[in-house]
């Protein structure tokens, strides 16, 4: 009524206009959606496409054969590069020599499609109700995550037949009509991949006994048709693959993410490994299928499906990356009653399914068994270890609410640009941000390794290119101080020990802690300061990448020692270009003073005490030094680390607004929240 007293119309116009401008930001985003997943689509064909023959389509090129696989000599197994079964063989016999020219560009296409096809069913598969926002959005975003996939990137780079039995059963399970269609569809699935077979059990005990019968059937009338025209192929692979050896590789190789292939990479072999394989096995068959059918009942069949897949991943005595799709699919599980909670395992998952499993992990010899079965260890947590949700459960739709601290006014109108960006008074999953933190650092060391300025004799000579302009900049402003410094702390044995000790050991050590107890005792501070911190870190890659730069001591003719690395061989035509721990020429701007120069700069804004923010002023002033006197940067590679770490504070402000204030409810709200752990009693008692 105020509304239409103000401004003579109807106070429903303004939610009309609402909804209207809603709906057409929703719009607006799926075409956006739908262009990231077309951009990603071309990627793929043009990576596979641009590839030479004979690199190419290469388990694809071994089906074909010189003269097609209807005239093969000898048996599809002889190369241990056809992994399929029998029947995929039998498929693919009709292909000839004739057809061989267009049939990668078919293949490629024709997989595309199918991704395509499987993106838009797991998308109608969402458990019901569905909001419009997840209608609209949730089919270009599956298209678009499985283009990124590893597995469909492998498959489509080998021509595999991997991605066809995970659409043939999402058909089964959510498009055919009738239970005996259902069940063809997967039998044929299973004839494909036999640990399909799984999904029998879970049909008959989901009260669709019909289509379980189906699949079987279907199973064994594929299989047998198959051993009928090739009975040498098919006893081949139903005992000597079966067996355990494996094909298309080794089976101990880290391709293979199944219990077998683990099994053997931890030394295990012959009958021991044989019957441990086979107990592990049934026990993951069985405690996977339990909770399958449990969601299944639920109501949630493409996580009872996801969950399936997953078992059958573990059971198969090989299961390369291209058969790793069931993985992926299980994102659509919810887990966590903290709304703050809820992005851990949807973004674990897609982390594990499209980056090396090396960007994981560190590269730490204790962790190498669990970088090198890192997706097995997914697929095993998805079936069953991570606690879904049950729709029943009252955190399914409406999970614990995050609080939000008050945002300060800014300067400016327009600050924040991106206003969803508010703080938030209770800290962020610990998990989350490990695996956020140890991505971000392996996609910054895979940067600063490739930024070389080139070849190694071309990166060299650019690089010291660069290091004579800010050599002559530095003598123009009568700056260039580093061979008087380094010369001088030489002299002293204990500061030339105190600098060298200073530059090797704090630049990761202080940043982690003051993280660490940002994140412990001040979260809405955390989340400011990490968030400046990436934005600098971002912004370093590029000058790395754009202007590579010889620090002083990899400058021949300049005299300076270094005394961190001990002396150099310029003799080395390569030198300093790039080695197996860092780029040596990302030395513009130096990091090492802008991250102590945004720990000085977080301490002195955080700390309550004045003594603390003066220690914590003190350590950028000892980097400076340190990197200056050891030889590693010039001092106009301080300069550049300012400007990064001023540019990531001011790119957090306009982003996410100034820094919220500490008012007196939000410092007992945290004091409470660190005193406190989340207790399940608490939260049971907040549920009823």
């Amino acid at each position: 009524m105020a509304n239409a007293e103000h401004s003579g119309r109807p106070a429903g116009a303004f939610g009309a206009t609402a909804v209207g401008a809603t709906r057409a930001r929703l719009h607006a985003a799926r075409l956006g959606l739908w262009a990231v997943a077309a951009v990603l689509a071309v990627r793929q064909v043009a990576v596979v496409l641009s590839t030479p023959r004979g690199e190419r389509l290469t388990d694809l090129e071994t089906w074909v054969g010189q003269n097609g696989v209807l005239h093969v000599k000898g048996s599809l197994y002889d190369s241990t590069r056809f992994t399929g079964t029998p029947f995929g063989g039998l498929v693919l016999k009709p292909l000839t020599r004739a057809a061989e020219q267009a049939l990668g560009w078919g293949w490629t296409f024709g997989s595309l499609l199918l991704v395509v096809a499987l993106g838009l069913v797991a998308a109608r598969a969402l458990p019901e109700p569905v909001t419009r926002r997840a209608s609209l959005l949730a089919a270009p975003v599956a298209v678009s995550l499985l283009m990124l996939s590893l597995p469909v990137r492998n498959a489509l780079w080998l021509g595999q037949t991997s991605i066809l039995p995970v659409l043939l059963v999402l058909c089964g399970c959510f498009v055919a009509r009738g239970e005996r269609t259902s069940g063809v569809l997967i039998g044929v699935a299973a004839a494909l991949q036999p640990t399909v077979l799984l999904f029998a059990p879970l049909l008959w005990f989901t009260g669709r006994r019909r289509a379980a019968l189906s699949t079987g059937a279907t199973f064994l009338a594929c299989t047998l048709l198959a051993w009928a025209a090739m009975p040498h192929d098919s006893y081949t692979y139903w005992v000597h693959h079966m067996a355990g050896t494996g094909l298309g590789g080794k089976a101990d190789d880290l391709a293979n993410q199944s219990l077998h292939g683990a099994l053997l990479r931890l030394g295990l072999s012959g009958p021991l490994e044989i019957g441990l394989f086979l107990a592990l096995g049934a026990a993951v068959a069985g405690l996977g299928g339990r909770p399958a059918v449990r969601y299944a009942r639920d109501g949630q069949l493409l996580l009872a499906v996801a969950i399936t897949g997953c078992a059958a991943i573990a059971v198969s005595p090989t299961t390369w990356q291209h058969q790793l799709l069931w993985v992926l699919l299980a994102i659509v599980g919810r887990v966590g009653r903290r709304a703050s909670d809820r992005l851990v395992w949807p973004v674990a998952v897609v982390l594990v399914m499209t980056l090396p499993a090396r960007m994981m992990l560190p590269n730490m010899a204790a962790l190498y068994p669990l970088r090198d079965n890192v997706v097995l260890l997914a697929a095993l947590a998805a079936a069953t270890v991570v606690p879904f949700l049950s729709r029943t459960s009252p955190y399914f739709y409406r999970p614990v609410p995050t609080e939000y601290a008050e945002q300060p006014p800014a300067r400016w109108s327009r600050v924040p640009l991106v206003p969803v960006l508010r703080r938030v008074l209770t800290r962020p999953n610990l998990l989350l941000e490990l695996l956020l933190i140890r991505v971000t650092y392996a996609a910054y060391q895979q940067v600063r390794l490739a930024a070389t300025g080139g070849t190694n004799s071309g990166g060299r000579a650019r690089a010291e290119a660069h290091g004579h302009q800010v050599l002559d900049v530095e003598r123009f402003l009568h700056i260039d101080v580093e061979h008087w410094a380094n010369h001088a702390v030489v002299k002293v044995d204990w500061l030339r020990n105190f600098f060298d000790f200073y530059y090797e050991s704090f630049h990761f050590v202080v940043p982690l802690s003051v993280l660490a107890l940002l994140y412990w005792r001040r979260p809405v501070d955390y989340r400011w300061a990490r968030s400046a911190l990436g934005f600098a870190t971002l912004l370093a890659l590029v000058g790395f990448w754009l202007y590579p730069l010889a620090p002083p001591r990899l400058m021949p003719d300049l005299g300076i020692i270094d005394t961190v690395h001990g002396v150099q061989d310029f003799s080395q035509p390569d030198y300093g270009t790039l080695t197996a721990l860092t780029n040596q020429y990302a030395a513009m701007p130096s990091l090492h003073f802008g991250w102590s120069l945004w720990c000085g700069l977080v301490i002195a804004i955080v700390a309550p005490k004045w003594w603390m923010k003066a220690l914590g002023l003190l350590h950028p002033l000892f980097t400076v030094s340190a990197i200056v006197a050891t030889g590693n940067h010039w001092v106009l590679d301080a300069v550049g680390g300012a400007v990064v770490v001023a540019a990531g504070f001011g790119l957090t402000y306009a982003l996410q607004g100034p820094r919220g204030r500490m008012t007196s409810t939000t410092a007992a709200r945290q004091e409470e929240e660190a005193a406190r752990p989340p207790a399940p009693e608490r939260e049971r008692a907040a549920g009823a």
